[in-house]
């Protein structure tokens, strides 16, 4: 299984105060409030485990049904600002982000062995059936996001 989330970082500094009362304990669990406090560049650090949370959180809904989104119960734990893991129920998901000046994404698996099979898809390659994205012709999940300036659509290469 696949999921994604992408964030116009231009967009996210206009429009969302992370740093107003409350904000981080409502999504965030105490190591990652740490993480971000200790972070090099904070506002990055907010953004990039959100995107692992939504990336991940796509999957569990998939695979669950369960349409409640509580970041709080996704905990993410990182390698480095590039690698990590999202971990909610007992699942974890690996995810892999990266960013520059304007955009972060964040990609999430459900099996490590899918990450040689993960690509980039255009509008065009996808459908929906029952209200979930899937790669035109070979029915394979897909994942959709988009922010702000920015789409993102991920598959698998099977």
């Amino acid at each position: 299984m696949i999921g994604n989330d992408v964030i116009d970082l231009t967009l996210a500094a206009k429009e969302s105060n992370w740093r107003r009362k409350g904000f981080l304990q409502k999504i965030f669990t105490e190591s990652e409030q740490r993480r971000i406090q200790t972070a090099a560049h904070p506002d990055l650090m907010v953004w990039n485990l959100w995107s692992r949370k939504e990336a991940a959180y796509k999957i569990y809904n998939r695979e669950t049904g369960i349409r409640t989104f509580n970041p709080l119960r996704l905990e993410c734990t990182l390698s480095d600002d590039y690698n990590g893991a999202v971990t909610i129920d007992g699942r974890t998901y690996q995810t892999r982000t990266t960013f520059d000046l304007e955009r972060m994404d964040t990609v999430a698996v459900s099996n490590p062995d899918y990450w040689p099979l993960v690509l980039d898809l255009a509008r065009t390659d996808v459908e929906k059936k029952e209200g979930l994205p899937y790669r035109r012709g070979d029915k394979t999940p897909a994942s959709v996001s988009h922010h702000g300036r920015f789409e993102k659509i991920v598959g698998f290469n099977y």
